[in-house]
């Protein structure tokens, strides 16, 4: 673990690239020249305060933090006049949805085309075979539920349906053979299409069986790959940005999130963080000490993963693996354990957002079935280029000036704390 000295030196050797920082006054949020408690100078630029620590973006894009009693009381009267306390982010504790989202009605039924159409709040579920509204409220509930704790988390995701479709899409296939037919991976018990939006998923990978002419919800069955594939649906437009570890890291989060009568336990997090390791360790034979170079899994390319996933099934184990521990880290281990990094990343992630959907939003774009779009020669681009580059050239902020070496100490030294190792 590196010390406090050893930041202070690093901070004091770099200056920072000028900028804004939201809801501050333009001065105070300008490059200037800081002083510490010992007298020495540096230019820098203030991003951030929470409580007592203060985030400052360096010219190399690389975040750092320093403490306010580290600066000369000068410059800790001007923190503290220009840069008011943040309240740290809220993490959920338990999430459950209202009896209004799982207010379930069949709205289409056509025998012919086997084609049974059913709404919930924010899904529209389309199933090739007839199911009872009180089988489809059970499954609606797994739906609307992640929905519910991707929204509850502090991950600036804020999920809502395509405005183009009104609903989020999902197909129910009578048997695995459709399913596959219909583009479903062989080996997959669930898919989520980022081209057409849609969710797919065969009758038995939503526990549902036959008895006699009438199907039932099996209730002992597990939910975790519906969750994983329904938290991607919820990120559609993020994805174009992230790097494949944050994409399935995230989605094995929301994944290992203890789940019961219809309620995510998301403050008993570290609970599933270790049942999760534990199931990888006696189901799949990866321990955690099998997890290593963890900070190079953060540069792997969406093209690496899919060669890495290809060769071998234990190579995409072990890529899942990793991102877990990865994201489960800065999510709760990192730092003070508030997440702060991951949350300012994601907040990035979220800006890029932003200014593509505003481009989109021009009626200059036009957009194409498959993706892809044009627009005028004039029009300029958003500055955030919209692939897993813009997200690998965030990842100073949760880096926070570490060296690769010193952020897999970091982490498996905040593992043996909660006891993984």
């Amino acid at each position: 673990m590196r010390c406090v000295l050893q930041l202070l030196v690093l901070l004091l050797s770099l200056c920072v690239e000028p900028g804004g920082a939201q809801a501050q006054a333009q001065k105070a949020t300008e490059a200037r020249t800081w002083t510490n408690s010992e007298g020495r100078t540096m230019q820098a630029r203030l991003v951030r305060r929470e409580a007592e620590n203060l985030t400052f973006l360096l010219q190399n894009g690389q975040h750092a933090t320093l403490t306010i009693s580290q600066l000369s009381a000068v410059d800790q009267h001007f923190v503290r006049i220009n840069f008011p306390t943040t309240v740290a982010a809220k993490w959920p504790d338990v999430v459950e949805v209202s009896n209004r989202a799982l207010d379930v009605k069949a709205v289409e039924e056509d025998l012919a085309k086997r084609s049974y159409i059913y709404r919930s709040e924010f899904f529209q579920f389309t199933a090739q075979d007839k199911l009872a509204v009180s089988v489809m409220k059970e499954i609606a509930r797994t739906f609307e539920s992640a929905h519910a704790l991707v929204s509850a988390l502090p991950w600036s995701i804020d999920p809502s349906p395509p405005a183009d479709l009104g609903f989020y899409q999902a197909k129910f296939y009578l048997n695995r053979r459709n399913y596959i037919l219909d583009g479903g991976p062989e080996n997959s018990g669930g898919v989520y299409f980022t081209g057409d939006r849609i969710f797919r998923i065969p009758f038995d990978s939503l526990g549902l069986e036959m008895r006699g002419k009438t199907w039932f919800k099996n209730d002992s069955y597990r939910n975790d790959t519906l969750v994983h594939e329904i938290t991607h649906q919820m990120m559609h437009d993020f994805l174009p940005f992230l790097p494949m570890w944050i994409i399935e890291g995230s989605a094995e989060y929301t994944e290992m999130i203890p789940y019961n009568a219809g309620k995510f336990l998301a403050g008993a997090h570290q609970r599933g963080i270790k049942e999760y390791v534990r199931d990888f360790q006696e189901n799949r034979g990866i321990s955690f000490s099998d997890a290593t170079n963890l900070a190079a899994n953060m540069t792997v390319t969406h093209d690496q993963w899919n060669e890495r996933s290809r060769v071998s099934s234990g190579g995409q184990a072990r890529l899942y693996h990793a991102s877990a521990i990865l994201v489960y880290y800065f999510c709760h281990l990192d730092g003070d354990g508030t997440g702060t990094r991951f949350i300012d990343y994601m907040k990035s992630i979220g800006k890029a957002r932003d200014a593509w959907a505003a481009f989109f939003k021009n009626p200059a774009v036009k957009r194409n079935a498959d993706g892809n779009f044009s627009y005028p020669s004039t029009l300029p681009l958003p500055e955030q280029p919209r692939d897993e580059t813009y997200g690998f050239s965030q990842l100073s902020i949760l880096l926070n000036g570490r060296t690769p070496e010193q952020l897999e100490e970091d982490i498996r030294e905040a593992y043996r704390k909660i006891g993984i190792r």
